[in-house]
C-alpha cells in the first residue's frame, strides 16, 4: 500500500542514520527508551493519524466551523480524532513520567507528530496550541496557577490558545490596546479585542485557557510595556471545579482561505466589565515569556509546512506513476501505449524539486527538534546554552523557508495533476490552501527576515553564526571522502564563502546606523541563507547516503539512490541561483527602498 502521510523509510532514515536518535537513550532523562519504544509510539501515531485524522480532512474543509447561538461548532469526527490523541499520550509526549507523559525525545515526539500533521492540519491544531500554552505556564506560571490551570491541561480537560493580534495592530505588538487593572484582590481586569485567535472557541474540551497579552496602567511604552495574562473561558474554583462564564465573548469567526477547520476567532475580553485574568510572571514581561510559546510555534509552523507539502508530494508522485498520458519525444508512432506521466522528464523534474524542498526542510525541521533535546539534556551548562543559540538562529529559517518552499512544492503538486490538480475532487489543491496561511502564522516572511538579519546573526557577537559555519565546514570536510560528492560539496562552499562576506559587509553597516538601508533587503537575505541551511542539510543527507549504498544492501539501493539525486538537484540547481541574491545584497540595491507611494 502506498504510503500518504509521510515515507516511514525516510523518517527511519532521518531518526537513525542521520540525526542518530538512539545516542539520545544514553541521556538520563531517555535511559529509558530504546529504539523498539521509540519505534512503537510512532507506530501509533501513524495509526491514530490514518484512521481518525486522515478520513475527515477533507469534510473538515466542506464544513468549517459555524457560529451558532455564540458558541462554534465542529463536525462531530473532530472530537474522537483528539480523544484519541490525548488517551495515546500524545499531548504529553515529552513530559516527565512522574507527569503523566512518556519522557520522549522532543526529537521523537515531533516525528510522531508530524503524522498528524500530514493527516489533518486543521484538526491538530488544537492540541498543538495547548501544548504550546502549557509548556508557557509551566515555565512562567506559579504554583497556584499550574494547579488551577496547568493541571487539567496535562489532563486534557483544559485546550489554550495564545491571543496576541488585534485589529489595529497586526503583528505591531507594541501598538497593542487590550488593557489590564489591578481588581485589589490579587487578579485583573482584562478589557479589549483579540482577533485571528486559533481555536479561540469549540467543544472539544471543558475549558479554554487564553494566554493574552495586555497592557497595565502604569505601563511603559512599546515592547517592554506588555504583560501575561491567562483569561480562562470559564473561572476555575478552588477546588478545581468549573466556576462561572468569564467575560469572554466570542465575537464571531473568519472563514479563511484554507485550514478551514481550525477556528479562527475574534473575542472580545471584558465588554461586561468583568474578564478576570491572572498576572503571569513580573509586569511588563509578557512578550518575552510569549516567545516561549511563539517560538515552539514558529518551528511547529514550520514543520507543518513541510508536512502539508510532503502530503501532496507523495499524492502526486502516486498519481504520476498510475496517470497515463502522451509518449516520450522520440516515440513517434500513435499506436504504441501511452506512457505513465512519470516517464515524462518535466513531471520528473517537479517530482524531484518537490523531494528536494519537501526532504530538505523535514530534516531541518527534525534537527531542530533535536537541538531542543541538545538545550535540554546536554551534560554541560556551556554546551546546552551553545545548542540554544544555534536553534535560536535557525528559528527563523525553521518556520520561513518550509513555509515558503513547501508551499511550492504544493503548487508543483498541482500542477502534476493537471486540470485535476486544480478541482477539489482531488486533494492537491486544499493541501495548497492550507499551506498558504503558513507563510502568514506566526510572522510573515519579512518578519523573519528581520529577525534573521537585525538581531540573530550578530547575537551573542555573532557566536551562533560561527557554530553554524563551522558545522557546515565540518560537514564539507567530511564530504570530501567521497569523490562523488565533490560536485554537490562545492556549489555549497562558495555560497557559504561568499554568504559570510556579504554578512559581514550588511552588519558593518547596521553597526553604522544604517538600519533601514540594510534591512530593506532582508528578506532576499532570509531566503540565501536559508538555501545555505539546507543546502548543508542536504550534503548531510548525502553523505549518509553514500555509507547506506556502500554496505551493498540492495533493498534500499533505490532510496539511497533517490536522496543522492535530490541533493544534487537541490546542491547544483538551486543553490548557484543564490548567488544573483548575493549580488544584490552586496550591491546594496535601494530599488525597493527608493520605491515611493506616489508612483505606484
Amino acid at each position: 500500500m502506498s504510503e500518504t502521510l509521510l515515507s516511514s523509510r525516510n523518517l527511519a532514515f532521518e531518526l537513525y542514520e542521520v540525526l542518530d536518535a538512539e545516542a539520545l537513550t544514553q541521556r538520563e532523562r531517555f535511559a529509558e527508551h530504546s529504539r523498539e519504544t521509540f519505534d512503537a509510539a510512532i507506530g501509533t501515531a501513524r495509526s491514530i493519524a490514518e484512521n481518525l485524522f486522515a478520513p475527515h480532512c477533507r469534510k473538515n474543509d466542506e464544513n468549517e466551523p459555524q457560529f451558532v447561538d455564540g458558541a462554534a461548532v465542529l463536525i462531530p469526527e473532530v472530537k474522537p480524532a483528539v480523544d484519541a490523541f490525548l488517551e495515546a499520550g500524545f499531548l504529553n509526549a515529552s513530559r516527565d513520567f512522574e507527569a503523566g507523559g512518556m519522557q520522549l525525545p522532543t526529537l521523537l515526539s515531533q516525528a510522531c507528530f508530524c503524522h498528524f500533521q500530514s493527516a489533518n492540519a486543521a484538526t491538530t491544531s488544537y492540541p498543538f496550541l495547548t501544548m504550546g500554552a502549557a509548556n508557557l505556564i509551566e515555565s512562567f506560571g506559579n504554583e497556584e496557577q499550574k494547579q488551577r490551570f496547568l493541571q487539567p491541561m496535562i489532563d486534557g480537560r483544559f485546550f489554550g490558545t495564545m491571543a496576541l493580534t488585534e485589529p489595529h495592530a497586526g503583528s505591531s505588538l507594541s501598538d497593542l490596546r487590550t488593557r489590564a487593572e489591578p481588581a485589589g484582590d490579587g487578579t485583573y481586569r482584562i478589557k479589549g479585542n483579540k482577533i485571528f485567535i486559533s481555536g479561540g472557541d469549540h467543544p472539544l474540551s471543558e475549558n479554554i485557557v487564553h494566554m493574552v497579552l495586555a497592557k497595565l496602567p502604569d505601563a511603559p511604552p512599546g515592547v517592554k510595556g506588555i504583560s501575561l495574562f491567562i483569561v480562562p473561558k470559564f473561572l476555575v474554583n478552588d477546588d478545581g471545579s468549573l466556576g462561572k462564564r468569564n467575560d469572554v465573548i466570542l465575537a464571531g469567526l473568519f472563514h479563511k482561505m484554507g485550514w478551514r477547520g481550525t477556528t479562527s476567532t475574534a473575542l472580545n475580553f471584558g465588554d461586561n466589565g468583568e474578564c478576570v485574568g491572572y498576572l503571569v510572571g513580573k509586569p511588563h514581561a509578557g512578550l518575552s515569556y510569549m516567545f516561549q510559546m511563539m517560538n515552539e510555534a514558529r518551528i511547529g509552523v514550520g514543520m507543518g509546512a513541510v508536512m502539508l507539502g510532503y502530503a501532496g508530494y507523495l499524492y502526486s508522485l502516486e498519481y504520476a506513476r498510475q496517470r497515463p498520458q502522451g509518449r516520450l519525444p522520440d516515440g513517434k508512432d500513435p499506436t504504441t501505449a501511452q506512457v505513465a506521466i512519470i516517464e515524462h522528464a518535466d513531471v520528473r523534474r517537479m517530482l524531484l524539486t518537490q523531494k528536494a524542498y519537501v526532504e530538505g526542510s523535514f530534516d531541518l525541521g527534525l534537527y531542530a527538534a533535536r537541538l531542543f533535546d541538545d538545550t535540554q539534556t546536554l551534560a554541560t551548562e556551556e554546551e546546552r546554552k551553545s545548542a540554544l543559540e544555534l536553534l535560536d538562529l535557525l528559528t527563523p529559517i525553521v518556520k520561513s523557508w518550509p513555509s515558503d518552499y513547501c508551499l511550492k512544492a504544493n503548487e508543483l503538486a498541482i500542477q502534476i495533476l493537471g486540470g485535476h490538480g486544480y478541482t477539489r475532487e482531488y486533494p492537491v489543491e486544499q493541501y495548497y490552501r492550507d499551506n498558504r496561511l503558513n507563510p502568514i502564522h506566526e510572522g510573515t516572511y519579512g518578519i523573519q527576515s528581520l529577525d534573521l538579519l537585525g538581531r540573530k546573526v550578530s547575537m551573542n557577537g555573532g557566536a551562533a553564526l560561527k557554530q553554524l559555519v563551522k558545522l557546515v565546514q565540518d560537514c564539507c570536510q567530511r564530504a570530501e571522502a567521497h569523490e562523488s560528492l565533490t560536485a554537490l560539496r562545492e556549489p555549497l562552499e562558495h555560497l557559504l564563502s561568499r554568504l559570510s562576506t556579504v554578512t559581514l559587509s550588511l552588519l558593518g553597516d547596521l553597526m553604522k546606523g544604517k538600519v533601514n538601508d540594510t534591512l530593506a533587503n532582508s528578506a532576499l537575505y532570509l531566503k540565501v541563507f536559508g538555501h545555505m541551511v539546507i543546502g548543508w542539510r542536504w550534503l548531510e543527507q548525502a553523505i549518509r547516503a553514500e555509507e547506506g549504498l556502500a554496505k551493498g544492501d540492495a533493498q534500499d539501493h533505490d532510496f539511497y539512490t533517490g536522496k543522492l539525486q535530490a541533493a544534487r538537484y537541490f546542491l547544483t540547481w538551486e543553490v548557484p541561483s543564490m548567488h544573483h541574491d548575493l549580488a544584490i545584497l552586496e550591491a546594496k540595491d535601494d530599488t525597493c527602498l527608493a520605491m515611493q507611494d506616489a508612483w505606484f
